[in-house]
């Protein structure tokens, strides 16, 4: 082999190393590059972004004096919807159809209570007073069967039943007490039913009546009946007292 041949296989082999020896670090370098730039463009998770972004929207707050313009006293007209209109209407179309069914009632009322007051018989008080017998007084009580009843009353407007007894007995001139109880007390005591006589109260704590004989009653009753003629049972079984006034 001749020495120029020995140098140019000398020289291609020197050279192809060289090129070897470039080509390395460039792909070492690139390499390392794509990496940095890979890990700088990361992103953090979504969710922490939200959670921000809901934090900040709830704590959010506006300061009672704050100005915006005049636009805090505006008056702004209030409107309402036509089924709105159509229920208001409705109610007070409602409302005055009660009231004017409660006027109608009430004057009923009133003119039945006139009717009742009219239909009061006369009674002649210089006869009566100090001179009518037990008798003329059940007789006269017997007048205001179906007169109203009505709890504290004793008039004939309205009455229960001491309240009853003590108005016939002042029609009489007799003043009684207001009570049942107490009309138990008056007079003089009938030893029994059998001794009574017309114009007798009976009388306990919870009831009183006027005997009319036979075994009956003129008394107010209830609400329901009113007054009326009924027999001693109406005392429902308790004991009363016969006490004789005139």
């Amino acid at each position: 082999m001749s020495v120029k041949t020995i140098i140019s296989t000398s020289v291609a082999i020197i050279a192809t190393g060289a090129m070897f020896a470039c080509v390395a670090p460039f792909a070492s370098a690139d390499s390392a590059q794509t990496s940095a730039v890979v890990s700088s463009r990361s992103f953090p998770k979504a969710s922490s972004v939200k959670k921000n972004l809901f934090a900040e929207s709830t704590s959010t707050s506006v300061d009672e004096n704050s100005k915006w313009g005049g636009i805090e006293t505006l008056d702004v007209p209030q409107t309402e919807s036509q089924g709105e209109k159509e229920a208001a209407a409705a109610a007070a179309a409602q409302k005055a159809a009660d009231e004017a069914a409660a006027a109608q009632s009430a004057a009923a009322a009133a003119a039945s209570r006139s009717e009742q007051r009219a239909s009061i018989p006369q009674v002649d008080l210089g006869k009566m007073t100090g001179t009518g017998t037990g008798a003329e007084l059940a007789s006269f009580s017997l007048k205001f069967q179906g007169y109203p009843y009505v709890a504290g009353g004793n008039t004939p407007a309205g009455w229960d039943c001491s309240g009853f007894v003590q108005y016939v007995f002042s029609q009489f001139g007799i003043s009684l007490p207001r009570t049942s109880g107490a009309q138990a007390t008056v007079g003089t005591p009938v030893a029994s039913l059998a001794d009574a006589k017309p114009g007798d109260i009976l009388a306990n704590g919870t009831h009183a009546a006027i005997y009319i004989g036979n075994g009956q009653v003129m008394n107010a009753m209830n609400p329901v009946q009113g007054t009326a003629v009924s027999d001693v049972s109406v005392f429902g079984g308790a004991g009363y007292s016969i006490r004789r006034v005139m």
